[in-house]
């Protein structure tokens, strides 16, 4: 997560739980991190991964987040997961590429459009 890329998905969701509180959701997803490497949870969840696809949840940040945040409710998280991807529309990586590129090529535009007056 940390590696210079992070899931703009997981940023999302991670915001939606801390109520849009920037200052705690960094510290929601410091502790997640350090969460990811106790107590082998990450292997954890490889061995519940093809729960979590059946029920079309791909993203496996987002599904290790889930049953992060979900560790000590009573709540499953799968279905957690599952709720999320299907009413957030998630992943919306392809949607925000697209918009990403538009943006690039309107720059580049602008730029040029200088450049020639």
């Amino acid at each position: 997560m940390w590696n210079h890329q992070i899931d703009a998905n997981l940023i999302y969701v991670a915001l939606d739980c801390c109520g849009k509180d920037v200052n705690l959701t960094i510290q929601l997803l410091f502790a997640f991190e350090q969460w990811k490497f106790q107590n082998n949870n990450e292997q954890n969840y490889k061995k519940r991964i093809n729960k979590f696809l059946k029920k079309r949840c791909c993203n496996h940040n987002i599904n290790l987040f889930i049953m992060f945040y979900c560790k000590n409710k009573t709540v499953d998280p799968i279905k957690v997961s599952t709720v999320l991807t299907v009413n957030d529309c998630l992943p919306f990586k392809k949607l925000a590429k697209y918009f990403f590129k538009k943006l690039f090529m309107f720059h580049n535009y602008f730029i040029v459009s200088l450049i020639k007056t």
